[in-house]
């Protein structure tokens, strides 16, 4: 278990991240006192390295310790760099301890700045039209910039970060698979994900094809979260609306061109950024993976005008709602 992913980097890569001891770990961490946050998959930890560098040490919860999810972050982060995917400095794997080492990023998680209630934490849309930019770029990346094919199947506002600049960075590899660059269709065996963001074929057995287009389904969701900031929704859905499915709402308002009431948003440029940034998350999250853009295309839209989009149809996740001809078997990677 211990040599796994060091193998793995020696054999697959000429980069590989330092290992640390784990002495080494509480050292740079002034004994594992001043703590960012917890999930679950354990806790996370501010440090500095004798250089001066900040770090963000994430000490995996025993219970998993010896899982796979280590050998994912190590094996799969350990071999890239973009600028918009988080760096892994270093690991632990010693005896029972697993830890990893990522360059710390002092402004946090995305989901601080879209789902907060907190009126002061707010970001102006050019930069949350940035940010999106960003995370497209990378996801891209993974998919067809590296030597292996790399699914993240974890594509939510909480494994986004943000540093010192508000560039954001992809994280959490936990879930991550790897496949060849020639594979378009993967096997998966069990849903992997989380609630809200998982795309409909890793739910429904009837959908055919587990592909690239699985990421892409839950980039799609983050961006309808980001273009209308959640947290203004509870004020703006009434009691009856309030249970309909979230992206149809998002489409019903877009069809009848109702203005929806966001935060800073003026007519011209910003009105342009949310539009483009719902109509190309409503193309993102449509049920058929082959409806589905890829990272490629959906740089282009982003990177466009809202006016040249068209709308997509009307969003589902009941797969009852589909014909079956129109389902199985979709699995075109455009």
């Amino acid at each position: 278990m211990d040599d796994t992913p060091i193998e793995f980097l020696q054999n697959k890569n000429n980069f590989m991240p330092i290992r640390y001891s784990y002495s080494q770990i509480r050292k740079m961490s002034e004994r594992i006192q001043d703590k960012l946050g917890e999930g679950g998959y354990g806790s996370v930890f501010k440090g500095k390295l004798s250089s001066g560098r900040l770090v963000a040490i994430k000490m995996l919860d025993k219970a998993k310790a010896n899982g796979q999810d280590f050998i994912n972050e190590v094996a799969t982060i350990g071999r890239i760099h973009h600028v918009n995917v988080v760096s892994l400095v270093g690991f632990c794997s010693d005896r029972t301890k697993r830890v990893l080492v990522y360059d710390f990023m002092p402004k946090g998680s995305l989901d601080k700045y879209i789902l907060s209630r907190e009126e002061f934490i707010s970001l102006s849309w050019k930069k949350m039209d940035e940010i999106s930019l960003g995370v497209a770029r990378g996801i891209e990346y993974l998919h067809r910039g590296c030597e292996m094919q790399i699914l993240h199947f974890d594509i939510k506002p909480h494994n986004i970060l943000l540093d010192e600049n508000f560039v954001p960075k992809i994280s959490d590899f936990g879930l991550a698979k790897l496949y060849s660059t020639d594979d378009s269709i993967m096997s998966i065996t069990a849903v992997r994900g989380t609630i809200g963001y998982i795309a409909p074929e890793l739910i429904y057995k009837r959908i055919r094809g587990v592909s690239h287009k699985a990421d892409v389904y839950s980039f799609g969701m983050l961006l309808m979260e980001m273009s209308r900031k959640r947290k203004k929704l509870d004020a703006a859905m009434d009691n009856s609306s309030s249970q309909t499915y979230f992206p149809l709402w998002v489409y019903h308002e877009m069809v009848q061109a109702k203005t929806i009431e966001v935060e800073d948003a003026i007519e011209g440029e910003e009105e342009n950024m949310i539009k483009k940034m719902t109509i190309v998350g409503l193309w993102c999250i449509q049920i058929r993976s082959c409806d589905r853009p890829s990272m490629r295309k959906v740089i282009q839209m982003l990177e466009g005008h809202a006016k040249n989009l068209e709308l997509p149809p009307e969003p589902t996740f009941n797969i009852e709602q589909v014909p079956t001809e129109n389902v199985e078997g979709a699995t075109n990677q455009t």
